[in-house]
């Protein structure tokens, strides 16, 4: 589908709107991998996504497309490590609405995160994608975009 394109940093006003698309991703996941891995609520969302966003730590660009259509989304926070010489962006989500797919939205939204990344500073960007092959897509995606696979898994503690 064809559209005109435009990203924009994204403030707390938005947080619904984007909020509603990670209820979109967090479905897709877990259709994906057959198990209900994430619990979800679209105001509680909306309310972390607000302050998670005046932070000044976690940052969202969205790409709006026609008529002002959110047609996908990516955040970044700001993490720092010895092993990355200081400050870096790690990118917890990225998402386009899949009749917008293949139409280079998500590079759009890279390059914009990449630009970013620049402007702060930072030597380097993180993703993490699962080592599923439900994620083959994902991954050649994220290689296309000039990420290449560092070795390691992604492993967490709940507290």
């Amino acid at each position: 589908m064809k559209t005109n394109l435009s990203i924009q940093r994204a403030t707390s006003d938005h947080a619904e709107v984007i909020a509603v698309m990670v209820g979109e991703l967090l479905t897709e996941i877990m259709n994906a991998i057959g198990d209900q891995a994430f619990n979800f609520d679209l105001s509680e969302t909306t309310a972390r996504l607000k302050d998670f966003i005046d932070s000044e730590n976690y940052f969202v660009f969205v790409a709006w497309g026609d008529d002002d259509q959110a047609l996908g989304f990516v955040t970044l926070c700001e993490s720092y490590a010895l092993y990355a010489e200081g400050a870096f962006g790690t990118l917890p989500e990225l998402y386009v609405r899949p009749a917008f797919r293949s139409g280079k939205i998500g590079h759009a939204l890279l390059s914009q995160v990449r630009a970013f990344g620049v402007s702060r500073g930072w030597k380097r960007l993180e993703v993490t994608t699962p080592p599923l092959p439900e994620f083959d897509k994902t991954l050649a995606f994220y290689e296309r975009e000039g990420f290449a696979v560092t070795g390691g898994r992604k492993l967490k503690a709940l507290l």
